[in-house]
């Protein structure tokens, strides 16, 4: 699935603010994460899938009074990239392998053999 990132303008004149502007974006479904951005932390950014930018604009006009859609772009998965200088972790490195040992009983145990 592809994720996209919606930049919403919202009014934070103060911590409580800021809080109920962050609570109501993460309740929308489809929402991975959320942070405010920019000089004042107007900026709200909303990362997710399949989410509603309209509908989540609404609901912060209805909690913050003010809100207005910014940008809505899609965000492409990152490919993590293979560093051979890395050490490889323990999890990752070929395990012993077990020997397969017998067990032989000597029927006769009072007479000494060396094998």
């Amino acid at each position: 699935m592809l994720q996209q990132k919606i930049v919403i303008k919202v009014t934070t004149c103060c911590d409580k603010c800021r809080s109920k502007a962050l609570k109501t974006a993460a309740t929308v479904a489809g929402v991975n994460s959320v942070a405010l951005e920019g000089d004042d932390k107007e900026k709200l950014v909303v990362i997710g899938e399949r989410v509603d930018a309209a509908c989540l604009t609404k609901a912060l006009r209805r909690k913050m009074n003010f809100a207005i859609l910014e940008s809505v772009e899609e965000v492409k998965p990152q490919e993590e990239k293979n560093d051979d200088n890395k050490p490889t972790t323990s999890c990752c490195v070929e395990r012993p392998r077990c020997e397969l040992v017998s067990v032989v009983y000597d029927t006769n145990p009072e007479a000494c053999t060396i094998m």
